[in-house]
């Protein structure tokens, strides 16, 4: 059950992490490089959309199976060393940053989208930019928290 707990945990976290890198790094630039704004934000509503059930997916199973790790694993958040509560921080604030994501500068984005109200979809999107630029970031770091950790912060 254990191994297959970090299976889920590593594959969820892959997904949402990697999701931000190709987007941030790869797409982001192209886009903004070939397409006028009418397009490009009609573009990022919709990888948006399509990006972001699968993000929802994977902060749940993140959640699901790291506090049956935590409390399976080590007996609880006393047991359990500094690398983990670190990645439990840094999980929890990269979850938060998602939800304001989500639930605000995404939401106007699709309104402007639908709206056909380029300037104001690209003020949300460059919210939207910001912010995922950030996760990413905090992501990586978790990454190398949850992979190096037990020797760094022992």
């Amino acid at each position: 059950m254990i191994g297959s707990a970090v299976l889920l945990h590593v594959i969820s976290v892959e997904i949402w992490v990697g999701g931000t890198i190709f987007a941030y790094m790869f797409l982001r630039p192209v886009a903004a490089a070939q397409l006028e704004p009418p397009a490009r934000l009609t573009l990022w509503a919709g990888v948006f959309s399509s990006f972001f059930p699968w993000v929802w997916t994977c902060v749940v199973a993140v959640l699901a199976t790291g506090f049956w790790l935590i409390f399976n694993v080590f007996g609880g958040m006393a047991g359990s060393p500094l690398y983990v509560h670190a990645m439990l921080g840094l999980g929890i604030l990269m979850m938060l940053i998602f939800l304001h994501v989500y639930f605000a500068p995404f939401a106007r984005l699709k309104r402007a989208v639908a709206a056909e109200d380029w300037p104001a979809g690209g003020k949300s999107l460059s919210q939207i930019r910001m912010l995922v630029g950030i996760n990413t970031l905090l992501g990586i770091i978790t990454i190398a928290v949850a992979s190096g950790g037990r020797y760094l912060l022992a």
